[in-house]
């Protein structure tokens, strides 16, 4: 098969054009907007700006599985990690508040984006931070969110599956929720792996969205798996580790790869997205 021809320069700057103005649009409505909105009202709205700006990169989304709604209750997301791209695919489908790692609150712009969107920041470095990031999450749980972790802690080329960190599942046991794998595969539309959206390795984030821009289009299967109950049976309640595992499972078989123990395209800790 013949390689797909990248996009024109004029395309390219189309869709730069196009993306600066949708986020200049988005700034000025978590400015104006957000403060007077329910965390299910901003959810309409999260949903609406992330589907319009995979539109603007060419980016299609096809889901499968059993999806758990448009903002499910009492949820932790869990997904596998990819591309800075993963928070919008997954609002485009399931709108969540997402868990990141506290050096991007300090980011120009982004910083004041992302913390005013409700995302909760967690010091990476600190075994003790985790215990307050799941009191936190535990409670927005209870309070009927849908919040979204990457386990992985890390992002990969997307052709393995990292070991999962279990410490974040554990709000999930407190707040006896439910938690719902589900699986993040890139492709071109002739079906084949797509690289151009990895965030992994050396790839810095201008790099990553000058291929992404460069692309004619991606394709991202989003795959829900079987949901798990961190309720237990009734007999005994799965631990966090148990949790990870199971999740881990599930989004191994939605990519339809086996759940390696490490892999070589793994970002450092310091890179963002957490």
């Amino acid at each position: 098969m013949r390689p797909t021809r990248p996009t024109s320069l004029p395309t390219r700057c189309y869709r730069l054009t196009r993306m600066g103005w949708h986020i200049a649009v988005g700034l000025a409505i978590v400015a104006t907007r957000f403060p007077r909105l329910a965390y299910a009202e901003r959810a309409v709205v999260t949903q609406r700006w992330s589907r319009q700006l995979l539109k603007i990169l060419g980016i299609t989304v096809e889901v499968s599985g059993d999806s758990p709604g448009f903002y499910p209750s009492n949820t932790l997301l869990v997904a596998n990690h990819v591309s800075w791209l993963d928070i919008f695919v997954l609002n485009s489908a399931t709108v969540s508040r997402f868990v990141a790692k506290q050096e991007i609150r300090r980011w120009p712009v982004a910083g004041w984006l992302v913390s005013s969107a409700g995302t909760v920041f967690i010091d990476r470095n600190s075994r003790r931070d985790a215990s307050r990031v799941n009191q936190h999450l535990a409670r927005a749980l209870e309070n009927g969110g849908c919040m979204a972790v990457f386990p992985e802690a890390t992002t990969s080329d997307g052709s393995v599956l990292l070991p999962f960190k279990p410490s974040l599942f554990e709000s999930v046991r407190q707040s006896r929720g439910t938690v719902q794998p589900v699986a993040l595969n890139y492709r071109t539309p002739h079906d084949t792996p797509c690289t151009a959206a990895a965030y992994a390795g050396d790839t810095t984030f201008l790099q990553s969205l000058g291929m992404i821009l460069a692309t004619p289009a991606i394709r991202v299967e989003l795959r829900y798996g079987n949901r798990i109950s961190a309720d237990g049976d009734g007999d005994s309640e799965p631990s966090r580790f148990q949790l990870a595992e199971a999740a881990r499972a599930e989004i191994a078989r939605g990519l339809r790869i086996a759940p390696v123990l490490h892999g070589t395209a793994a970002r450092t800790p310091a890179d963002p997205p957490a």
